[in-house]
C-alpha cells in the first residue's frame, strides 16, 4: 500500500512537471509566434536593440511564461480539489445507499442525486446514475418490500437432515427503490434542472414497482431493461416517453402490472428490441406509438394478457419484426396501424387470441416521392386461429407473403385492398373460414393474388406406407 501511494505521488508530480514545461515551451512559441508576425507578415523592421529594449522584452517574456505557469498550477489544484471533493460526496452516499436502515438510504438515494448534479461531466454523472440504476438490480421480492423483518428463516430437508436457511432482508426497501425510480424519471422529464436524459441506464434483471416513466427521454447511447421485471398493483407507465438513443432493449422483460402504457411513445434508435418479451398484464397499450429506425424487433414476444392494442401505431423502421411472436388474451387490435418500413415480419407468428383486428391498417408502403416502397409484407407460416380481420386493410409494398399459413377460423379479407405487386397465399396447412369478397365471384380477384386457379388447397400429408 505504501508503495502504491508513493508511486501515485510520483505520477502526480511528474504529470504537474510536464504540464509546467508545456507551458512554457507554448509561452515561448506564442513569444517567437509574435515576433515573427511582426517583423514577416506587418513588415516591422528589425533594428539592433539596447541594453534597455534587451531588459524589457525578457521581462515581458517572463512574466507572459509565468503566468501561464500560475495558470496551469491553479488549474491543477482546482482540478485535484473537485476529484477530492466528488470521491469524499461519492462515498459518503454509496456508504448512505448501503445501510441498514431505510431512512438512511433514502437519505443516499437523494445525496447521490445531488452529485450527479452538482458534478455536470459527463463521466462522473454517469458513475452516480450507475450507483442508482445498480440498486435497482439488487435481488428484491416484491412481497417482502414493505416487510419490517430484517431476515427471513427457511427450512430445508438435505441428505434426511433438516436445514435452516436465513437470508437477510433490506426492510422498507420498496419506499427506497420507488424513490430511485422517481428521482431518475424526474431527471429525464423537461422541466429538469438538471438533465440525465443523455445518461446510459442499465436496468438489467431489475424489479420495477408501479414504475411510471410518463413524458421521459431516454437519450444515452445504451438504454437497457433487459430481463427486468415491470410488476405492481396499479400500472407501469410509459406514456409519451421518448427513447432517442442508439439502442433501447426490453429483451426478456416481463409485464405483470395491471396496466402497461406505452400510449404515444416514440422509439427512435437505431435498434429497438422487446424480443422474448412477456406481457401478462390484463391491459397493454401502444396506441399511436411510433417507432423508427434501422429495426423494431418483437421476435419471439409473447402478449398474454386480456387486451393489447396498437391502435394507430406507426412502425417506420426498416425491419418490424413479430416473427414467432404469440398475440394471445381476448382481442390484440393493430387498427389503424401503419407498416412502412422496408420489410415487415410475421414469420411464424401464433395469431390465437379470441379476436384478432388488422381493420383499416396500411401493411407496406407504397411508392411515393421521397419514400421508398415496402420489400416484403412476410406472414409466411403464420397461424390464424380464431377471428382475425384485415378488413378494410390494405395490403401494399412489391410482395405479401401469406404463404403456408395456417388459416383455421373466421378470417376475414373483405373490403381489403390489394396493392402490392404480388400477394401469395401458396400452400395452406388449413383453409377454412376464409372470406374474400370475391368468394362469389372469381373475376374480381386480382391478378396479382396468387395462386390460381384459387382458391388455395392445403397441402395433403401423404398416407404413411403400410
Amino acid at each position: 500500500m505504501r508503495w502504491w501511494g508513493r508511486l501515485g505521488r510520483r505520477v502526480h508530480r511528474a504529470a504537474l512537471l510536464f504540464a509546467v514545461l508545456g507551458a512554457v515551451v507554448g509561452g515561448l512559441a506564442v513569444a517567437g509566434l509574435t515576433w515573427w508576425l511582426l517583423w514577416l507578415g506587418l513588415g516591422a523592421k528589425a533594428e539592433t536593440p539596447n541594453q534597455v529594449d534587451l531588459t524589457r522584452i525578457a521581462l515581458s517574456v517572463t512574466a507572459g511564461v509565468g503566468g501561464a505557469v500560475a495558470l496551469v498550477v491553479a488549474y491543477r489544484r482546482q482540478r485535484d480539489l473537485e476529484r477530492g471533493r466528488f470521491a469524499e460526496l461519492f462515498g459518503t452516499a454509496a456508504r448512505q445507499l448501503g445501510d441498514d436502515d431505510p431512512a438512511v438510504r433514502l437519505a443516499g438515494v437523494y445525496a447521490m442525486a445531488g452529485v450527479a448534479d452538482e458534478f455536470s461531466a459527463p463521466a462522473r454523472r454517469q458513475q452516480c446514475v450507475d450507483v442508482l440504476c445498480g440498486y435497482l438490480r439488487l435481488p428484491y421480492e416484491p412481497d417482502d418490500g414493505a416487510n419490517h423483518l430484517i431476515s427471513r428463516a427457511e427450512t430445508a430437508q438435505e441428505s434426511g437432515r433438516e436445514v435452516e436457511r436465513v437470508y437477510r432482508i433490506r426492510h422498507n426497501d420498496r419506499e427506497v427503490r420507488g424513490t430511485i425510480v422517481r428521482v431518475i424519471a424526474d431527471h429525464l422529464r423537461p422541466y429538469s434542472e438538471a438533465s440525465w436524459s443523455r445518461c446510459d441506464f442499465d436496468f438489467t434483471g431489475g424489479v420495477l414497482e408501479n414504475a411510471d416513466f410518463e413524458a421521459t427521454e431516454f437519450g444515452g447511447r445504451w438504454t437497457t431493461f433487459a430481463r427486468a421485471r415491470f410488476v405492481g398493483d396499479r400500472f407501469t407507465d410509459f406514456n409519451r416517453a421518448r427513447f432517442t438513443g442508439h439502442h433501447v432493449t426490453f429483451r426478456d422483460a416481463t409485464f405483470t402490472a395491471p396496466i402497461v402504457n406505452f400510449e404515444n411513445a416514440e422509439f427512435r434508435t437505431a435498434r429497438t428490441t422487446f424480443d422474448g418479451v412477456t406481457f401478462e398484464s390484463p391491459r397493454t397499450c401502444f396506441d399511436e406509438a411510433k417507432f423508427a429506425g434501422a429495426h423494431t424487433g418483437f421476435v419471439g414476444a409473447r402478449f398474454a394478457g386480456a387486451r393489447t392494442s396498437w391502435r394507430s401505431a406507426a412502425f417506420q423502421s426498416e425491419l418490424t419484426s413479430f416473427a414467432q411472436a404469440t398475440l394471445d388474451g381476448e382481442r390484440v387490435s393493430f387498427e389503424q396501424a401503419a407498416f412502412s418500413g422496408q420489410r415487415v415480419a410475421f414469420t411464424a407468428a401464433q395469431l390465437y387470441a379470441t379476436a384478432v383486428t388488422f381493420e383499416e391498417a396500411e401493411l407496406g408502403a407504397a411508392p411515393r416521392l421521397r419514400r421508398r416502397t415496402t420489400r416484403e409484407i412476410d406472414f409466411v407460416g403464420a397461424e390464424f386461429h380464431g377471428a382475425v380481420s384485415f378488413a378494410r386493410s390494405t395490403i401494399a409494398g412489391r410482395t405479401a407473403d401469406f404463404r403456408e399459413g395456417d388459416f383455421f377460423g373466421e378470417i376475414s379479407f373483405t373490403a381489403a385492398r390489394f396493392t402490392a405487386g404480388e400477394t401469395h397465399f401458396d400452400r395452406p396447412k388449413a383453409w377454412v373460414g376464409v372470406r374474400f369478397d370475391w368468394d362469389d365471384n372469381l373475376t374480381r380477384k386480382p391478378q396479382s393474388v396468387h395462386p390460381n386457379p384459387w382458391p388455395p388447397a392445403p397441402e395433403t400429408t401423404p398416407a404413411p406406407s403400410a
